[in-house]
């Protein structure tokens, strides 16, 4: 099942049960937002979470790009990336919980056709401040999948402030024996679709208060969902990444992990600049401005004569169309140019301050902070032109 044919069957699914489907924002959030970017599914909708009535209804699906700088330390591994686009269903004060979970379980298992033998759910426990999730176990129990409870894993907040609640996660197995363990106890198990029961607002002080209207929250993550359908074995291999791995490796021979961190941080650029970003020394300017001289740190470790002017056009212009951007890609590729020349003059200052006696021996992070300060050398740079 391809990523537009998932698209498609969720949408269709949530829309024939009520949903009303909202068009996803951009990854920019509107102005006053102190968040740079879209993180999830849910951001734009806080308000309506919180209580204000919504111009399309109490039930809403949607497609939505994100982005998490959280995850850039992960990327490389077979289910996180920096951008994202997260499938999304929200009851605002309509159905609970186990409404959602039956529905949930009714796509997977039938929609796109995912033997329920290689589920597994996680449930919140309750702890000193609520109770358990036994609207959640029960759904579950119902269908015979198995149930791992937990507390801290299965309390969902945005944030150390706002709304929160119990979650219930689902997971799919990925191993090549028969499921064993547990989600916490065995990796294999891939989360990929979190039902949150948003009922509490965090205060200030750690204290929980009711929300005017008790929601539910949902997010799947389409390429990470895709790569499980399609067989893949990392969502690097899910097929909207294909232009990307038949470009870059030819171009650029890399480890695979070089490869994947150029797959991601070239397509995150692409989307990013192609909802209005530059790059810049702060905020959104920054995040993009990182993406960029990560890449070309990888690149430029083995091989100083590499440049982003050697990529085609493909992947460009099939990013910028999946994402639905307006941008052309003649525009997106002056950008990482450009960016590439700053770097390049930026490589020579570095060079030239590492020469310094000071620092010819082991650094320490009195000296990272001093070359990210005084020099403008970020940790990443200073170690691509001398490892330590």
């Amino acid at each position: 099942m391809s990523t537009d044919q998932i698209v498609r069957t969720f949408l269709e699914y949530y829309q024939e049960r009520g949903h009303r489907r909202i068009t996803g924002s951009t990854l920019l959030p509107p102005p006053g937002d102190p968040v740079l970017f879209t993180t999830s599914g849910m951001h734009p909708l806080t308000p309506y979470l919180e209580g204000r009535p919504h111009p399309l209804g109490r039930r809403l699906v949607n497609l939505q790009r994100c982005l998490r700088t959280t995850d850039l330390d992960e990327v490389g591994d077979s289910t996180h990336l920096t951008v994202f686009e997260m499938l999304g269903t929200w009851s605002l004060g309509d159905y609970e919980g186990p409404s959602s979970l039956e529905w949930g379980y009714g796509l997977l298992t039938e929609g796109f056709g995912i033997d329920p033998g290689l589920l597994h759910a996680t449930v919140f426990a309750g702890d000193e401040r609520t109770g358990p999730d036994t609207g959640s176990l029960e759904v579950w129990q119902r269908h015979g999948v198995p149930v791992e409870l937990t507390v801290e894993d299965n309390w969902w907040s945005n944030g150390p402030t706002g709304p929160c609640g119990p979650d219930s996660e689902i997971f799919l197995w990925t191993g090549d024996t028969p499921p064993r363990s547990t989600p916490t106890g065995d990796d294999r198990w891939v989360e990929v679709w979190n039902h949150v029961m948003m009922r509490h607002r965090r205060l200030a002080d750690g204290s929980l208060v009711p929300l005017p209207q008790r929601n539910v929250d949902t997010g799947l993550g389409l390429e990470r969902l895709a790569s499980l359908l399609q067989g893949r074995s990392s969502v690097f291999e899910c097929d909207v990444f294909d232009p990307w791995r038949r470009v870059v490796p030819v171009l650029w021979p890399l480890d695979e992990p070089s490869l994947r961190l150029a797959y991601d941080h070239l397509r995150s650029a692409v989307v990013v600049i192609g909802d209005g970003t530059v790059p810049g020394n702060t905020g959104r300017g920054y995040v993009l401005r990182r993406l960029i001289r990560r890449v070309l740190t990888v690149l430029r470790r083995d091989d100083p004569s590499r440049s982003l002017g050697d990529l085609p056009d493909e992947p460009v212009r099939h990013t910028l169309d999946h994402f639905r951007q307006d941008m052309d890609g003649d525009t997106v590729r002056r950008v990482l140019l450009e960016e590439e020349q700053r770097f390049g003059r930026l490589l020579e200052r570095g060079r030239q301050v590492l020469a310094r006696p000071r620092f010819r021996g082991p650094l320490d992070e009195e000296d990272f902070r001093y070359l990210h300060d005084t020099h403008g050398l970020p940790r990443d740079l200073v170690l691509g032109l001398r490892p330590e």
